[in-house]
């Protein structure tokens, strides 16, 4: 399930910090997350951050809620088009590679994702981010495209922990859809 969006230059959250973590809303719905790799193999990324939390940063794929009535695939092609500009073609999606169910807990807020992720290859393109959201305008920080190996060596935050592997099994189709379970990625940890 999706909230419902909000108008024009309002924020569907107010990141205002809950003092006991444990008091925190729950939401919950479900997404679909897209592995974009350029001809060159680099992975696109957006920095992504919590308000409510000074210098809490961390890199995610493009993706987002699945609206009532579409498809993961119809999804996944209105997410990366929102979130980057690029028309993608529903036929170049491949997957999905990996299912997951992620509990990201928040300054202000607890959400859980049931996530399917799939894998798109694109030809180079100018990212454009005029067709952000409120909220993804105020938390997305920057973008950028990363190489394997430079997500082997960061030290940054990158959700999915397993980005690296889920790139190594586009190779492995057999293997697809990978059950990765359920995993806590949170900026204030999870309390139940």
């Amino acid at each position: 399930m999706t909230s419902e969006k909000p108008t024009s230059g309002e924020t569907e959250r107010d990141y205002i910090p809950v003092e006991n973590p444990a008091d925190r809303p729950r939401t919950s719905r479900t997404t679909v997350r897209v592995l974009l790799t350029n001809p060159a193999g680099d992975t696109l990324l957006f920095e992504d951050s919590d308000p409510g939390l000074d210098d809490a940063r961390w890199w995610v794929t493009p993706g987002g809620g699945i609206d009532e009535g579409e498809t993961e695939a119809e999804a996944a092609v209105r997410e990366v088009w929102e979130e980057t500009g690029f028309r993608l073609d529903p036929a170049d999606l491949l997957g999905p590679v990996a299912h997951r169910h992620v509990v990201h807990g928040y300054s202000d807020r607890v959400i859980e994702q049931d996530e399917s992720f799939y894998l798109a290859r694109v030809p180079d393109f100018t990212v454009d981010t005029s067709e952000h959201t409120p909220d993804e305008q105020l938390t997305f920080q920057q973008f950028r495209w990363w190489s394997t190996e430079e997500l082997r060596a960061t030290d940054d935050w990158v959700w999915p922990h397993e980005l690296v592997e889920l790139l190594h099994l586009s190779e492995e189709r057999d293997r697809w859809p990978v059950a990765l379970g359920t995993q806590e990625e949170s900026t204030v940890l999870d309390v139940h």
